[in-house]
């Protein structure tokens, strides 16, 4: 019987494995930064949600928080947001790439890992962009954007990759 399972329970503990050693290796990236605020790649993402926030015309400026770890979103000469390590979707890429490997196939994986992360990334910076023109422009929808609409956008487009993935790439062969 466990036989039958021995495909699912060899994805699984691949899924396992790579997500804990990603997520270790994610914990101690941040530890070595703990003393100087928000991480650097953090800091990437506020400073090019900024840039974004410039070119669509809603004036941005950024204010740091050194001890709290954390970035001010300054937008129309308000504080609207703040930015902290948790808004990098680092912890949702994580998941991704550990699902796309767990399901190996050769090259194609790292390709299509490659490409996802570009995707998550730009999808993360207009997600932050989205969340600040809200909550500059309609203050009363911002606690339903936080909370719901923006987290179901990155989710749903990592739902959307790991369709595609299994679809299109890790059983293509398998169903013919």
């Amino acid at each position: 019987m466990l036989k039958d399972f021995r495909p699912v329970l060899s994805i699984l503990l691949r899924f396992i494995i790579i997500y804990l050693v990603l997520l270790f290796v994610y914990q101690f990236y941040l530890n070595s930064f703990k003393e100087a605020g928000l991480d650097p790649f953090s800091r990437m993402v506020a400073e090019q949600v900024r840039l974004v926030q410039n070119v669509l015309g809603y004036p941005t400026m950024l204010y740091d928080d050194v001890k709290q770890e954390q970035v001010w979103f300054y937008v129309k000469e308000n504080y609207v947001t703040r930015m902290v390590e948790g808004c990098n979707a680092i912890s949702v890429m994580i998941l991704f790439v550990s699902f796309i490997f767990a399901f190996y196939k050769g090259i194609k994986t790292f390709v299509f890992v490659f490409a996802g992360l570009i995707i998550l990334y730009v999808m993360n910076v207009l997600r932050i962009t989205g969340l600040n023109i809200v909550v500059s422009d309609h203050p009363g929808y911002s606690k339903m954007f936080h909370d719901y609409v923006f987290p179901a956008v990155i989710y749903g487009t990592v739902v959307v990759l790991w369709l595609v993935w299994i679809k299109c790439f890790a059983l293509k062969n398998e169903n013919s």
